[in-house]
């Protein structure tokens, strides 16, 4: 098998970074490239605004901090994710309010997130698991006149069913070019918005809340450091130029899966892969099957395969569940006088949870990979699945 690590790395990242050592400025701040790559960005989701930033995770942050939540108020989220979707939502002293998924996608149910709405909702956070839309999210969220923020961190250049981009359609798309997304510059983030106003607001709280629009050095508001490098802004924008082909080939191969494991009883692979993103490639597996038993055949037979994705969903993740928050103090998390406070553990979100633990297999999966690969992965979920 191929490795499945990926990379378009190449003479282009290796230009951009010498360019960039040799003008003799590293900081973004002074420096061209980030706020090129910000245009870039914008100009590609067709949005006014994009604001870049030192992860993927920070990117979150930004939009978080800019729908401005109070102390104790909810943020609806998923609990399958990374939890770089969990942390921002903590560190603006916010509650994740957690709902379930779509058994074949993993994607928040919009039923269910309807169902989470209460008084103290502030925001909806979605996650386009593996690259899949998140579909219905936008519809929910206005009718509760609540923001929309999209983790597209695994969903570069995932299009709707109606083909617009994803990030594009909440009210603010949060990105990652850390090492194994689609494309890198080691870590970085980038967001995109309609909103002038949010937009500040992330470019402000990314840069210790320093607006720098007027040579008077004073801080507007309550901020961090989120800045990007001028390095990493020149490795990114090389890279998005990449990004159509990378996606391109993802699409191909994966479409070349999809076909492959059609007829297979028990084995459910995403529709529309044309609108994938390809970041891993999911299957969904219906009793007898396991994913641990299939993953372990598949992994045996040399395939790059994982059980679950997870160890466990963020609902029950131990930092949640238990441990201290803040100090030795459990805030946001229980705070006097709570008007309700979230259930987190197991039982309480049946589809992610049966995801995890029972039906959700997942493949590595890069622009890499050629048909050869691809018809030998196939042959091996063929037989793991015939011989479980």
């Amino acid at each position: 098998m191929a490795d499945s690590s990926g990379r378009t790395l190449g003479a282009e990242e290796v230009e951009a970074v010498t360019r960039v050592l040799r003008s003799g400025m590293l900081s973004s701040v002074w420096g061209k490239e980030v706020r090129a790559l910000e245009r870039e960005m914008a100009d590609l989701h067709r949005v006014s605004h994009a604001v870049a930033c030192s992860s993927g995770t920070a990117a979150l942050h930004l939009a978080v901090a800019a729908v401005a939540p109070d102390p104790g108020d909810e943020i609806i989220t998923t609990p399958i994710s990374d939890f770089g979707t969990v942390a921002p939502i903590l560190a603006q002293n916010a509650v994740p309010v957690f709902a379930d998924v779509d058994p074949d996608t993993g994607n928040l149910d919009p039923v269910a997130v309807a169902a989470a709405i209460g008084p103290r909702t502030r925001a909806i956070l979605g996650v386009h698991l593996f690259g899949a839309a998140a579909t219905g999210l936008r519809e929910v969220a206005d009718a509760a006149g609540i923001p929309l923020i999209e983790d597209c961190a695994q969903a570069w250049l995932t299009r709707y069913p109606d083909d617009r981009l994803a990030g594009a359609v909440g009210t603010i798309g949060c990105f990652s070019l850390q090492q194994w997304k689609h494309i890198t510059c080691g870590d970085g983030g980038l967001t995109i918005t309609e909103d002038a106003a949010l937009a500040r607001r992330m470019r402000l709280f990314a840069d210790k809340g320093w607006p720098r629009d007027d040579g008077v050095r004073r801080h507007e508001s309550f901020g961090v450091n989120y800045r990007m490098t001028e390095l990493s802004g020149a490795v990114a924008r090389a890279q998005l130029t990449k990004l159509p082909g990378v996606l391109a080939d993802r699409r191909r191969t994966a479409r070349r899966l999809v076909a492959a494991l059609a007829d297979l009883p028990r084995v459910r692979v995403p529709a529309d892969p044309d609108r994938h993103a390809w970041w891993l490639f999911p299957i969904v597996l219906d009793p007898p099957l396991t994913n641990r038993e299939v993953a372990d055949r598949l992994v045996r037979a040399g395939i790059p395969a994982r059980a679950g994705y997870l160890a466990e969903p963020l609902h029950c993740a131990p930092a949640l569940m238990g441990g201290p928050i803040y100090g030795t103090s459990r805030y946001p998390l229980t705070v006097p006088p709570a008007e309700r406070v979230p259930t987190y553990g197991w039982g309480t979100q049946p589809n992610a949870e049966r995801l995890i633990t029972q039906t959700l297999l997942v493949i590595d999966w890069n622009e890499h990979y050629t048909d050869a690969h691809v018809d030998e992965i196939a042959k091996a979920v063929r037989a793991a699945v015939t011989d479980a």
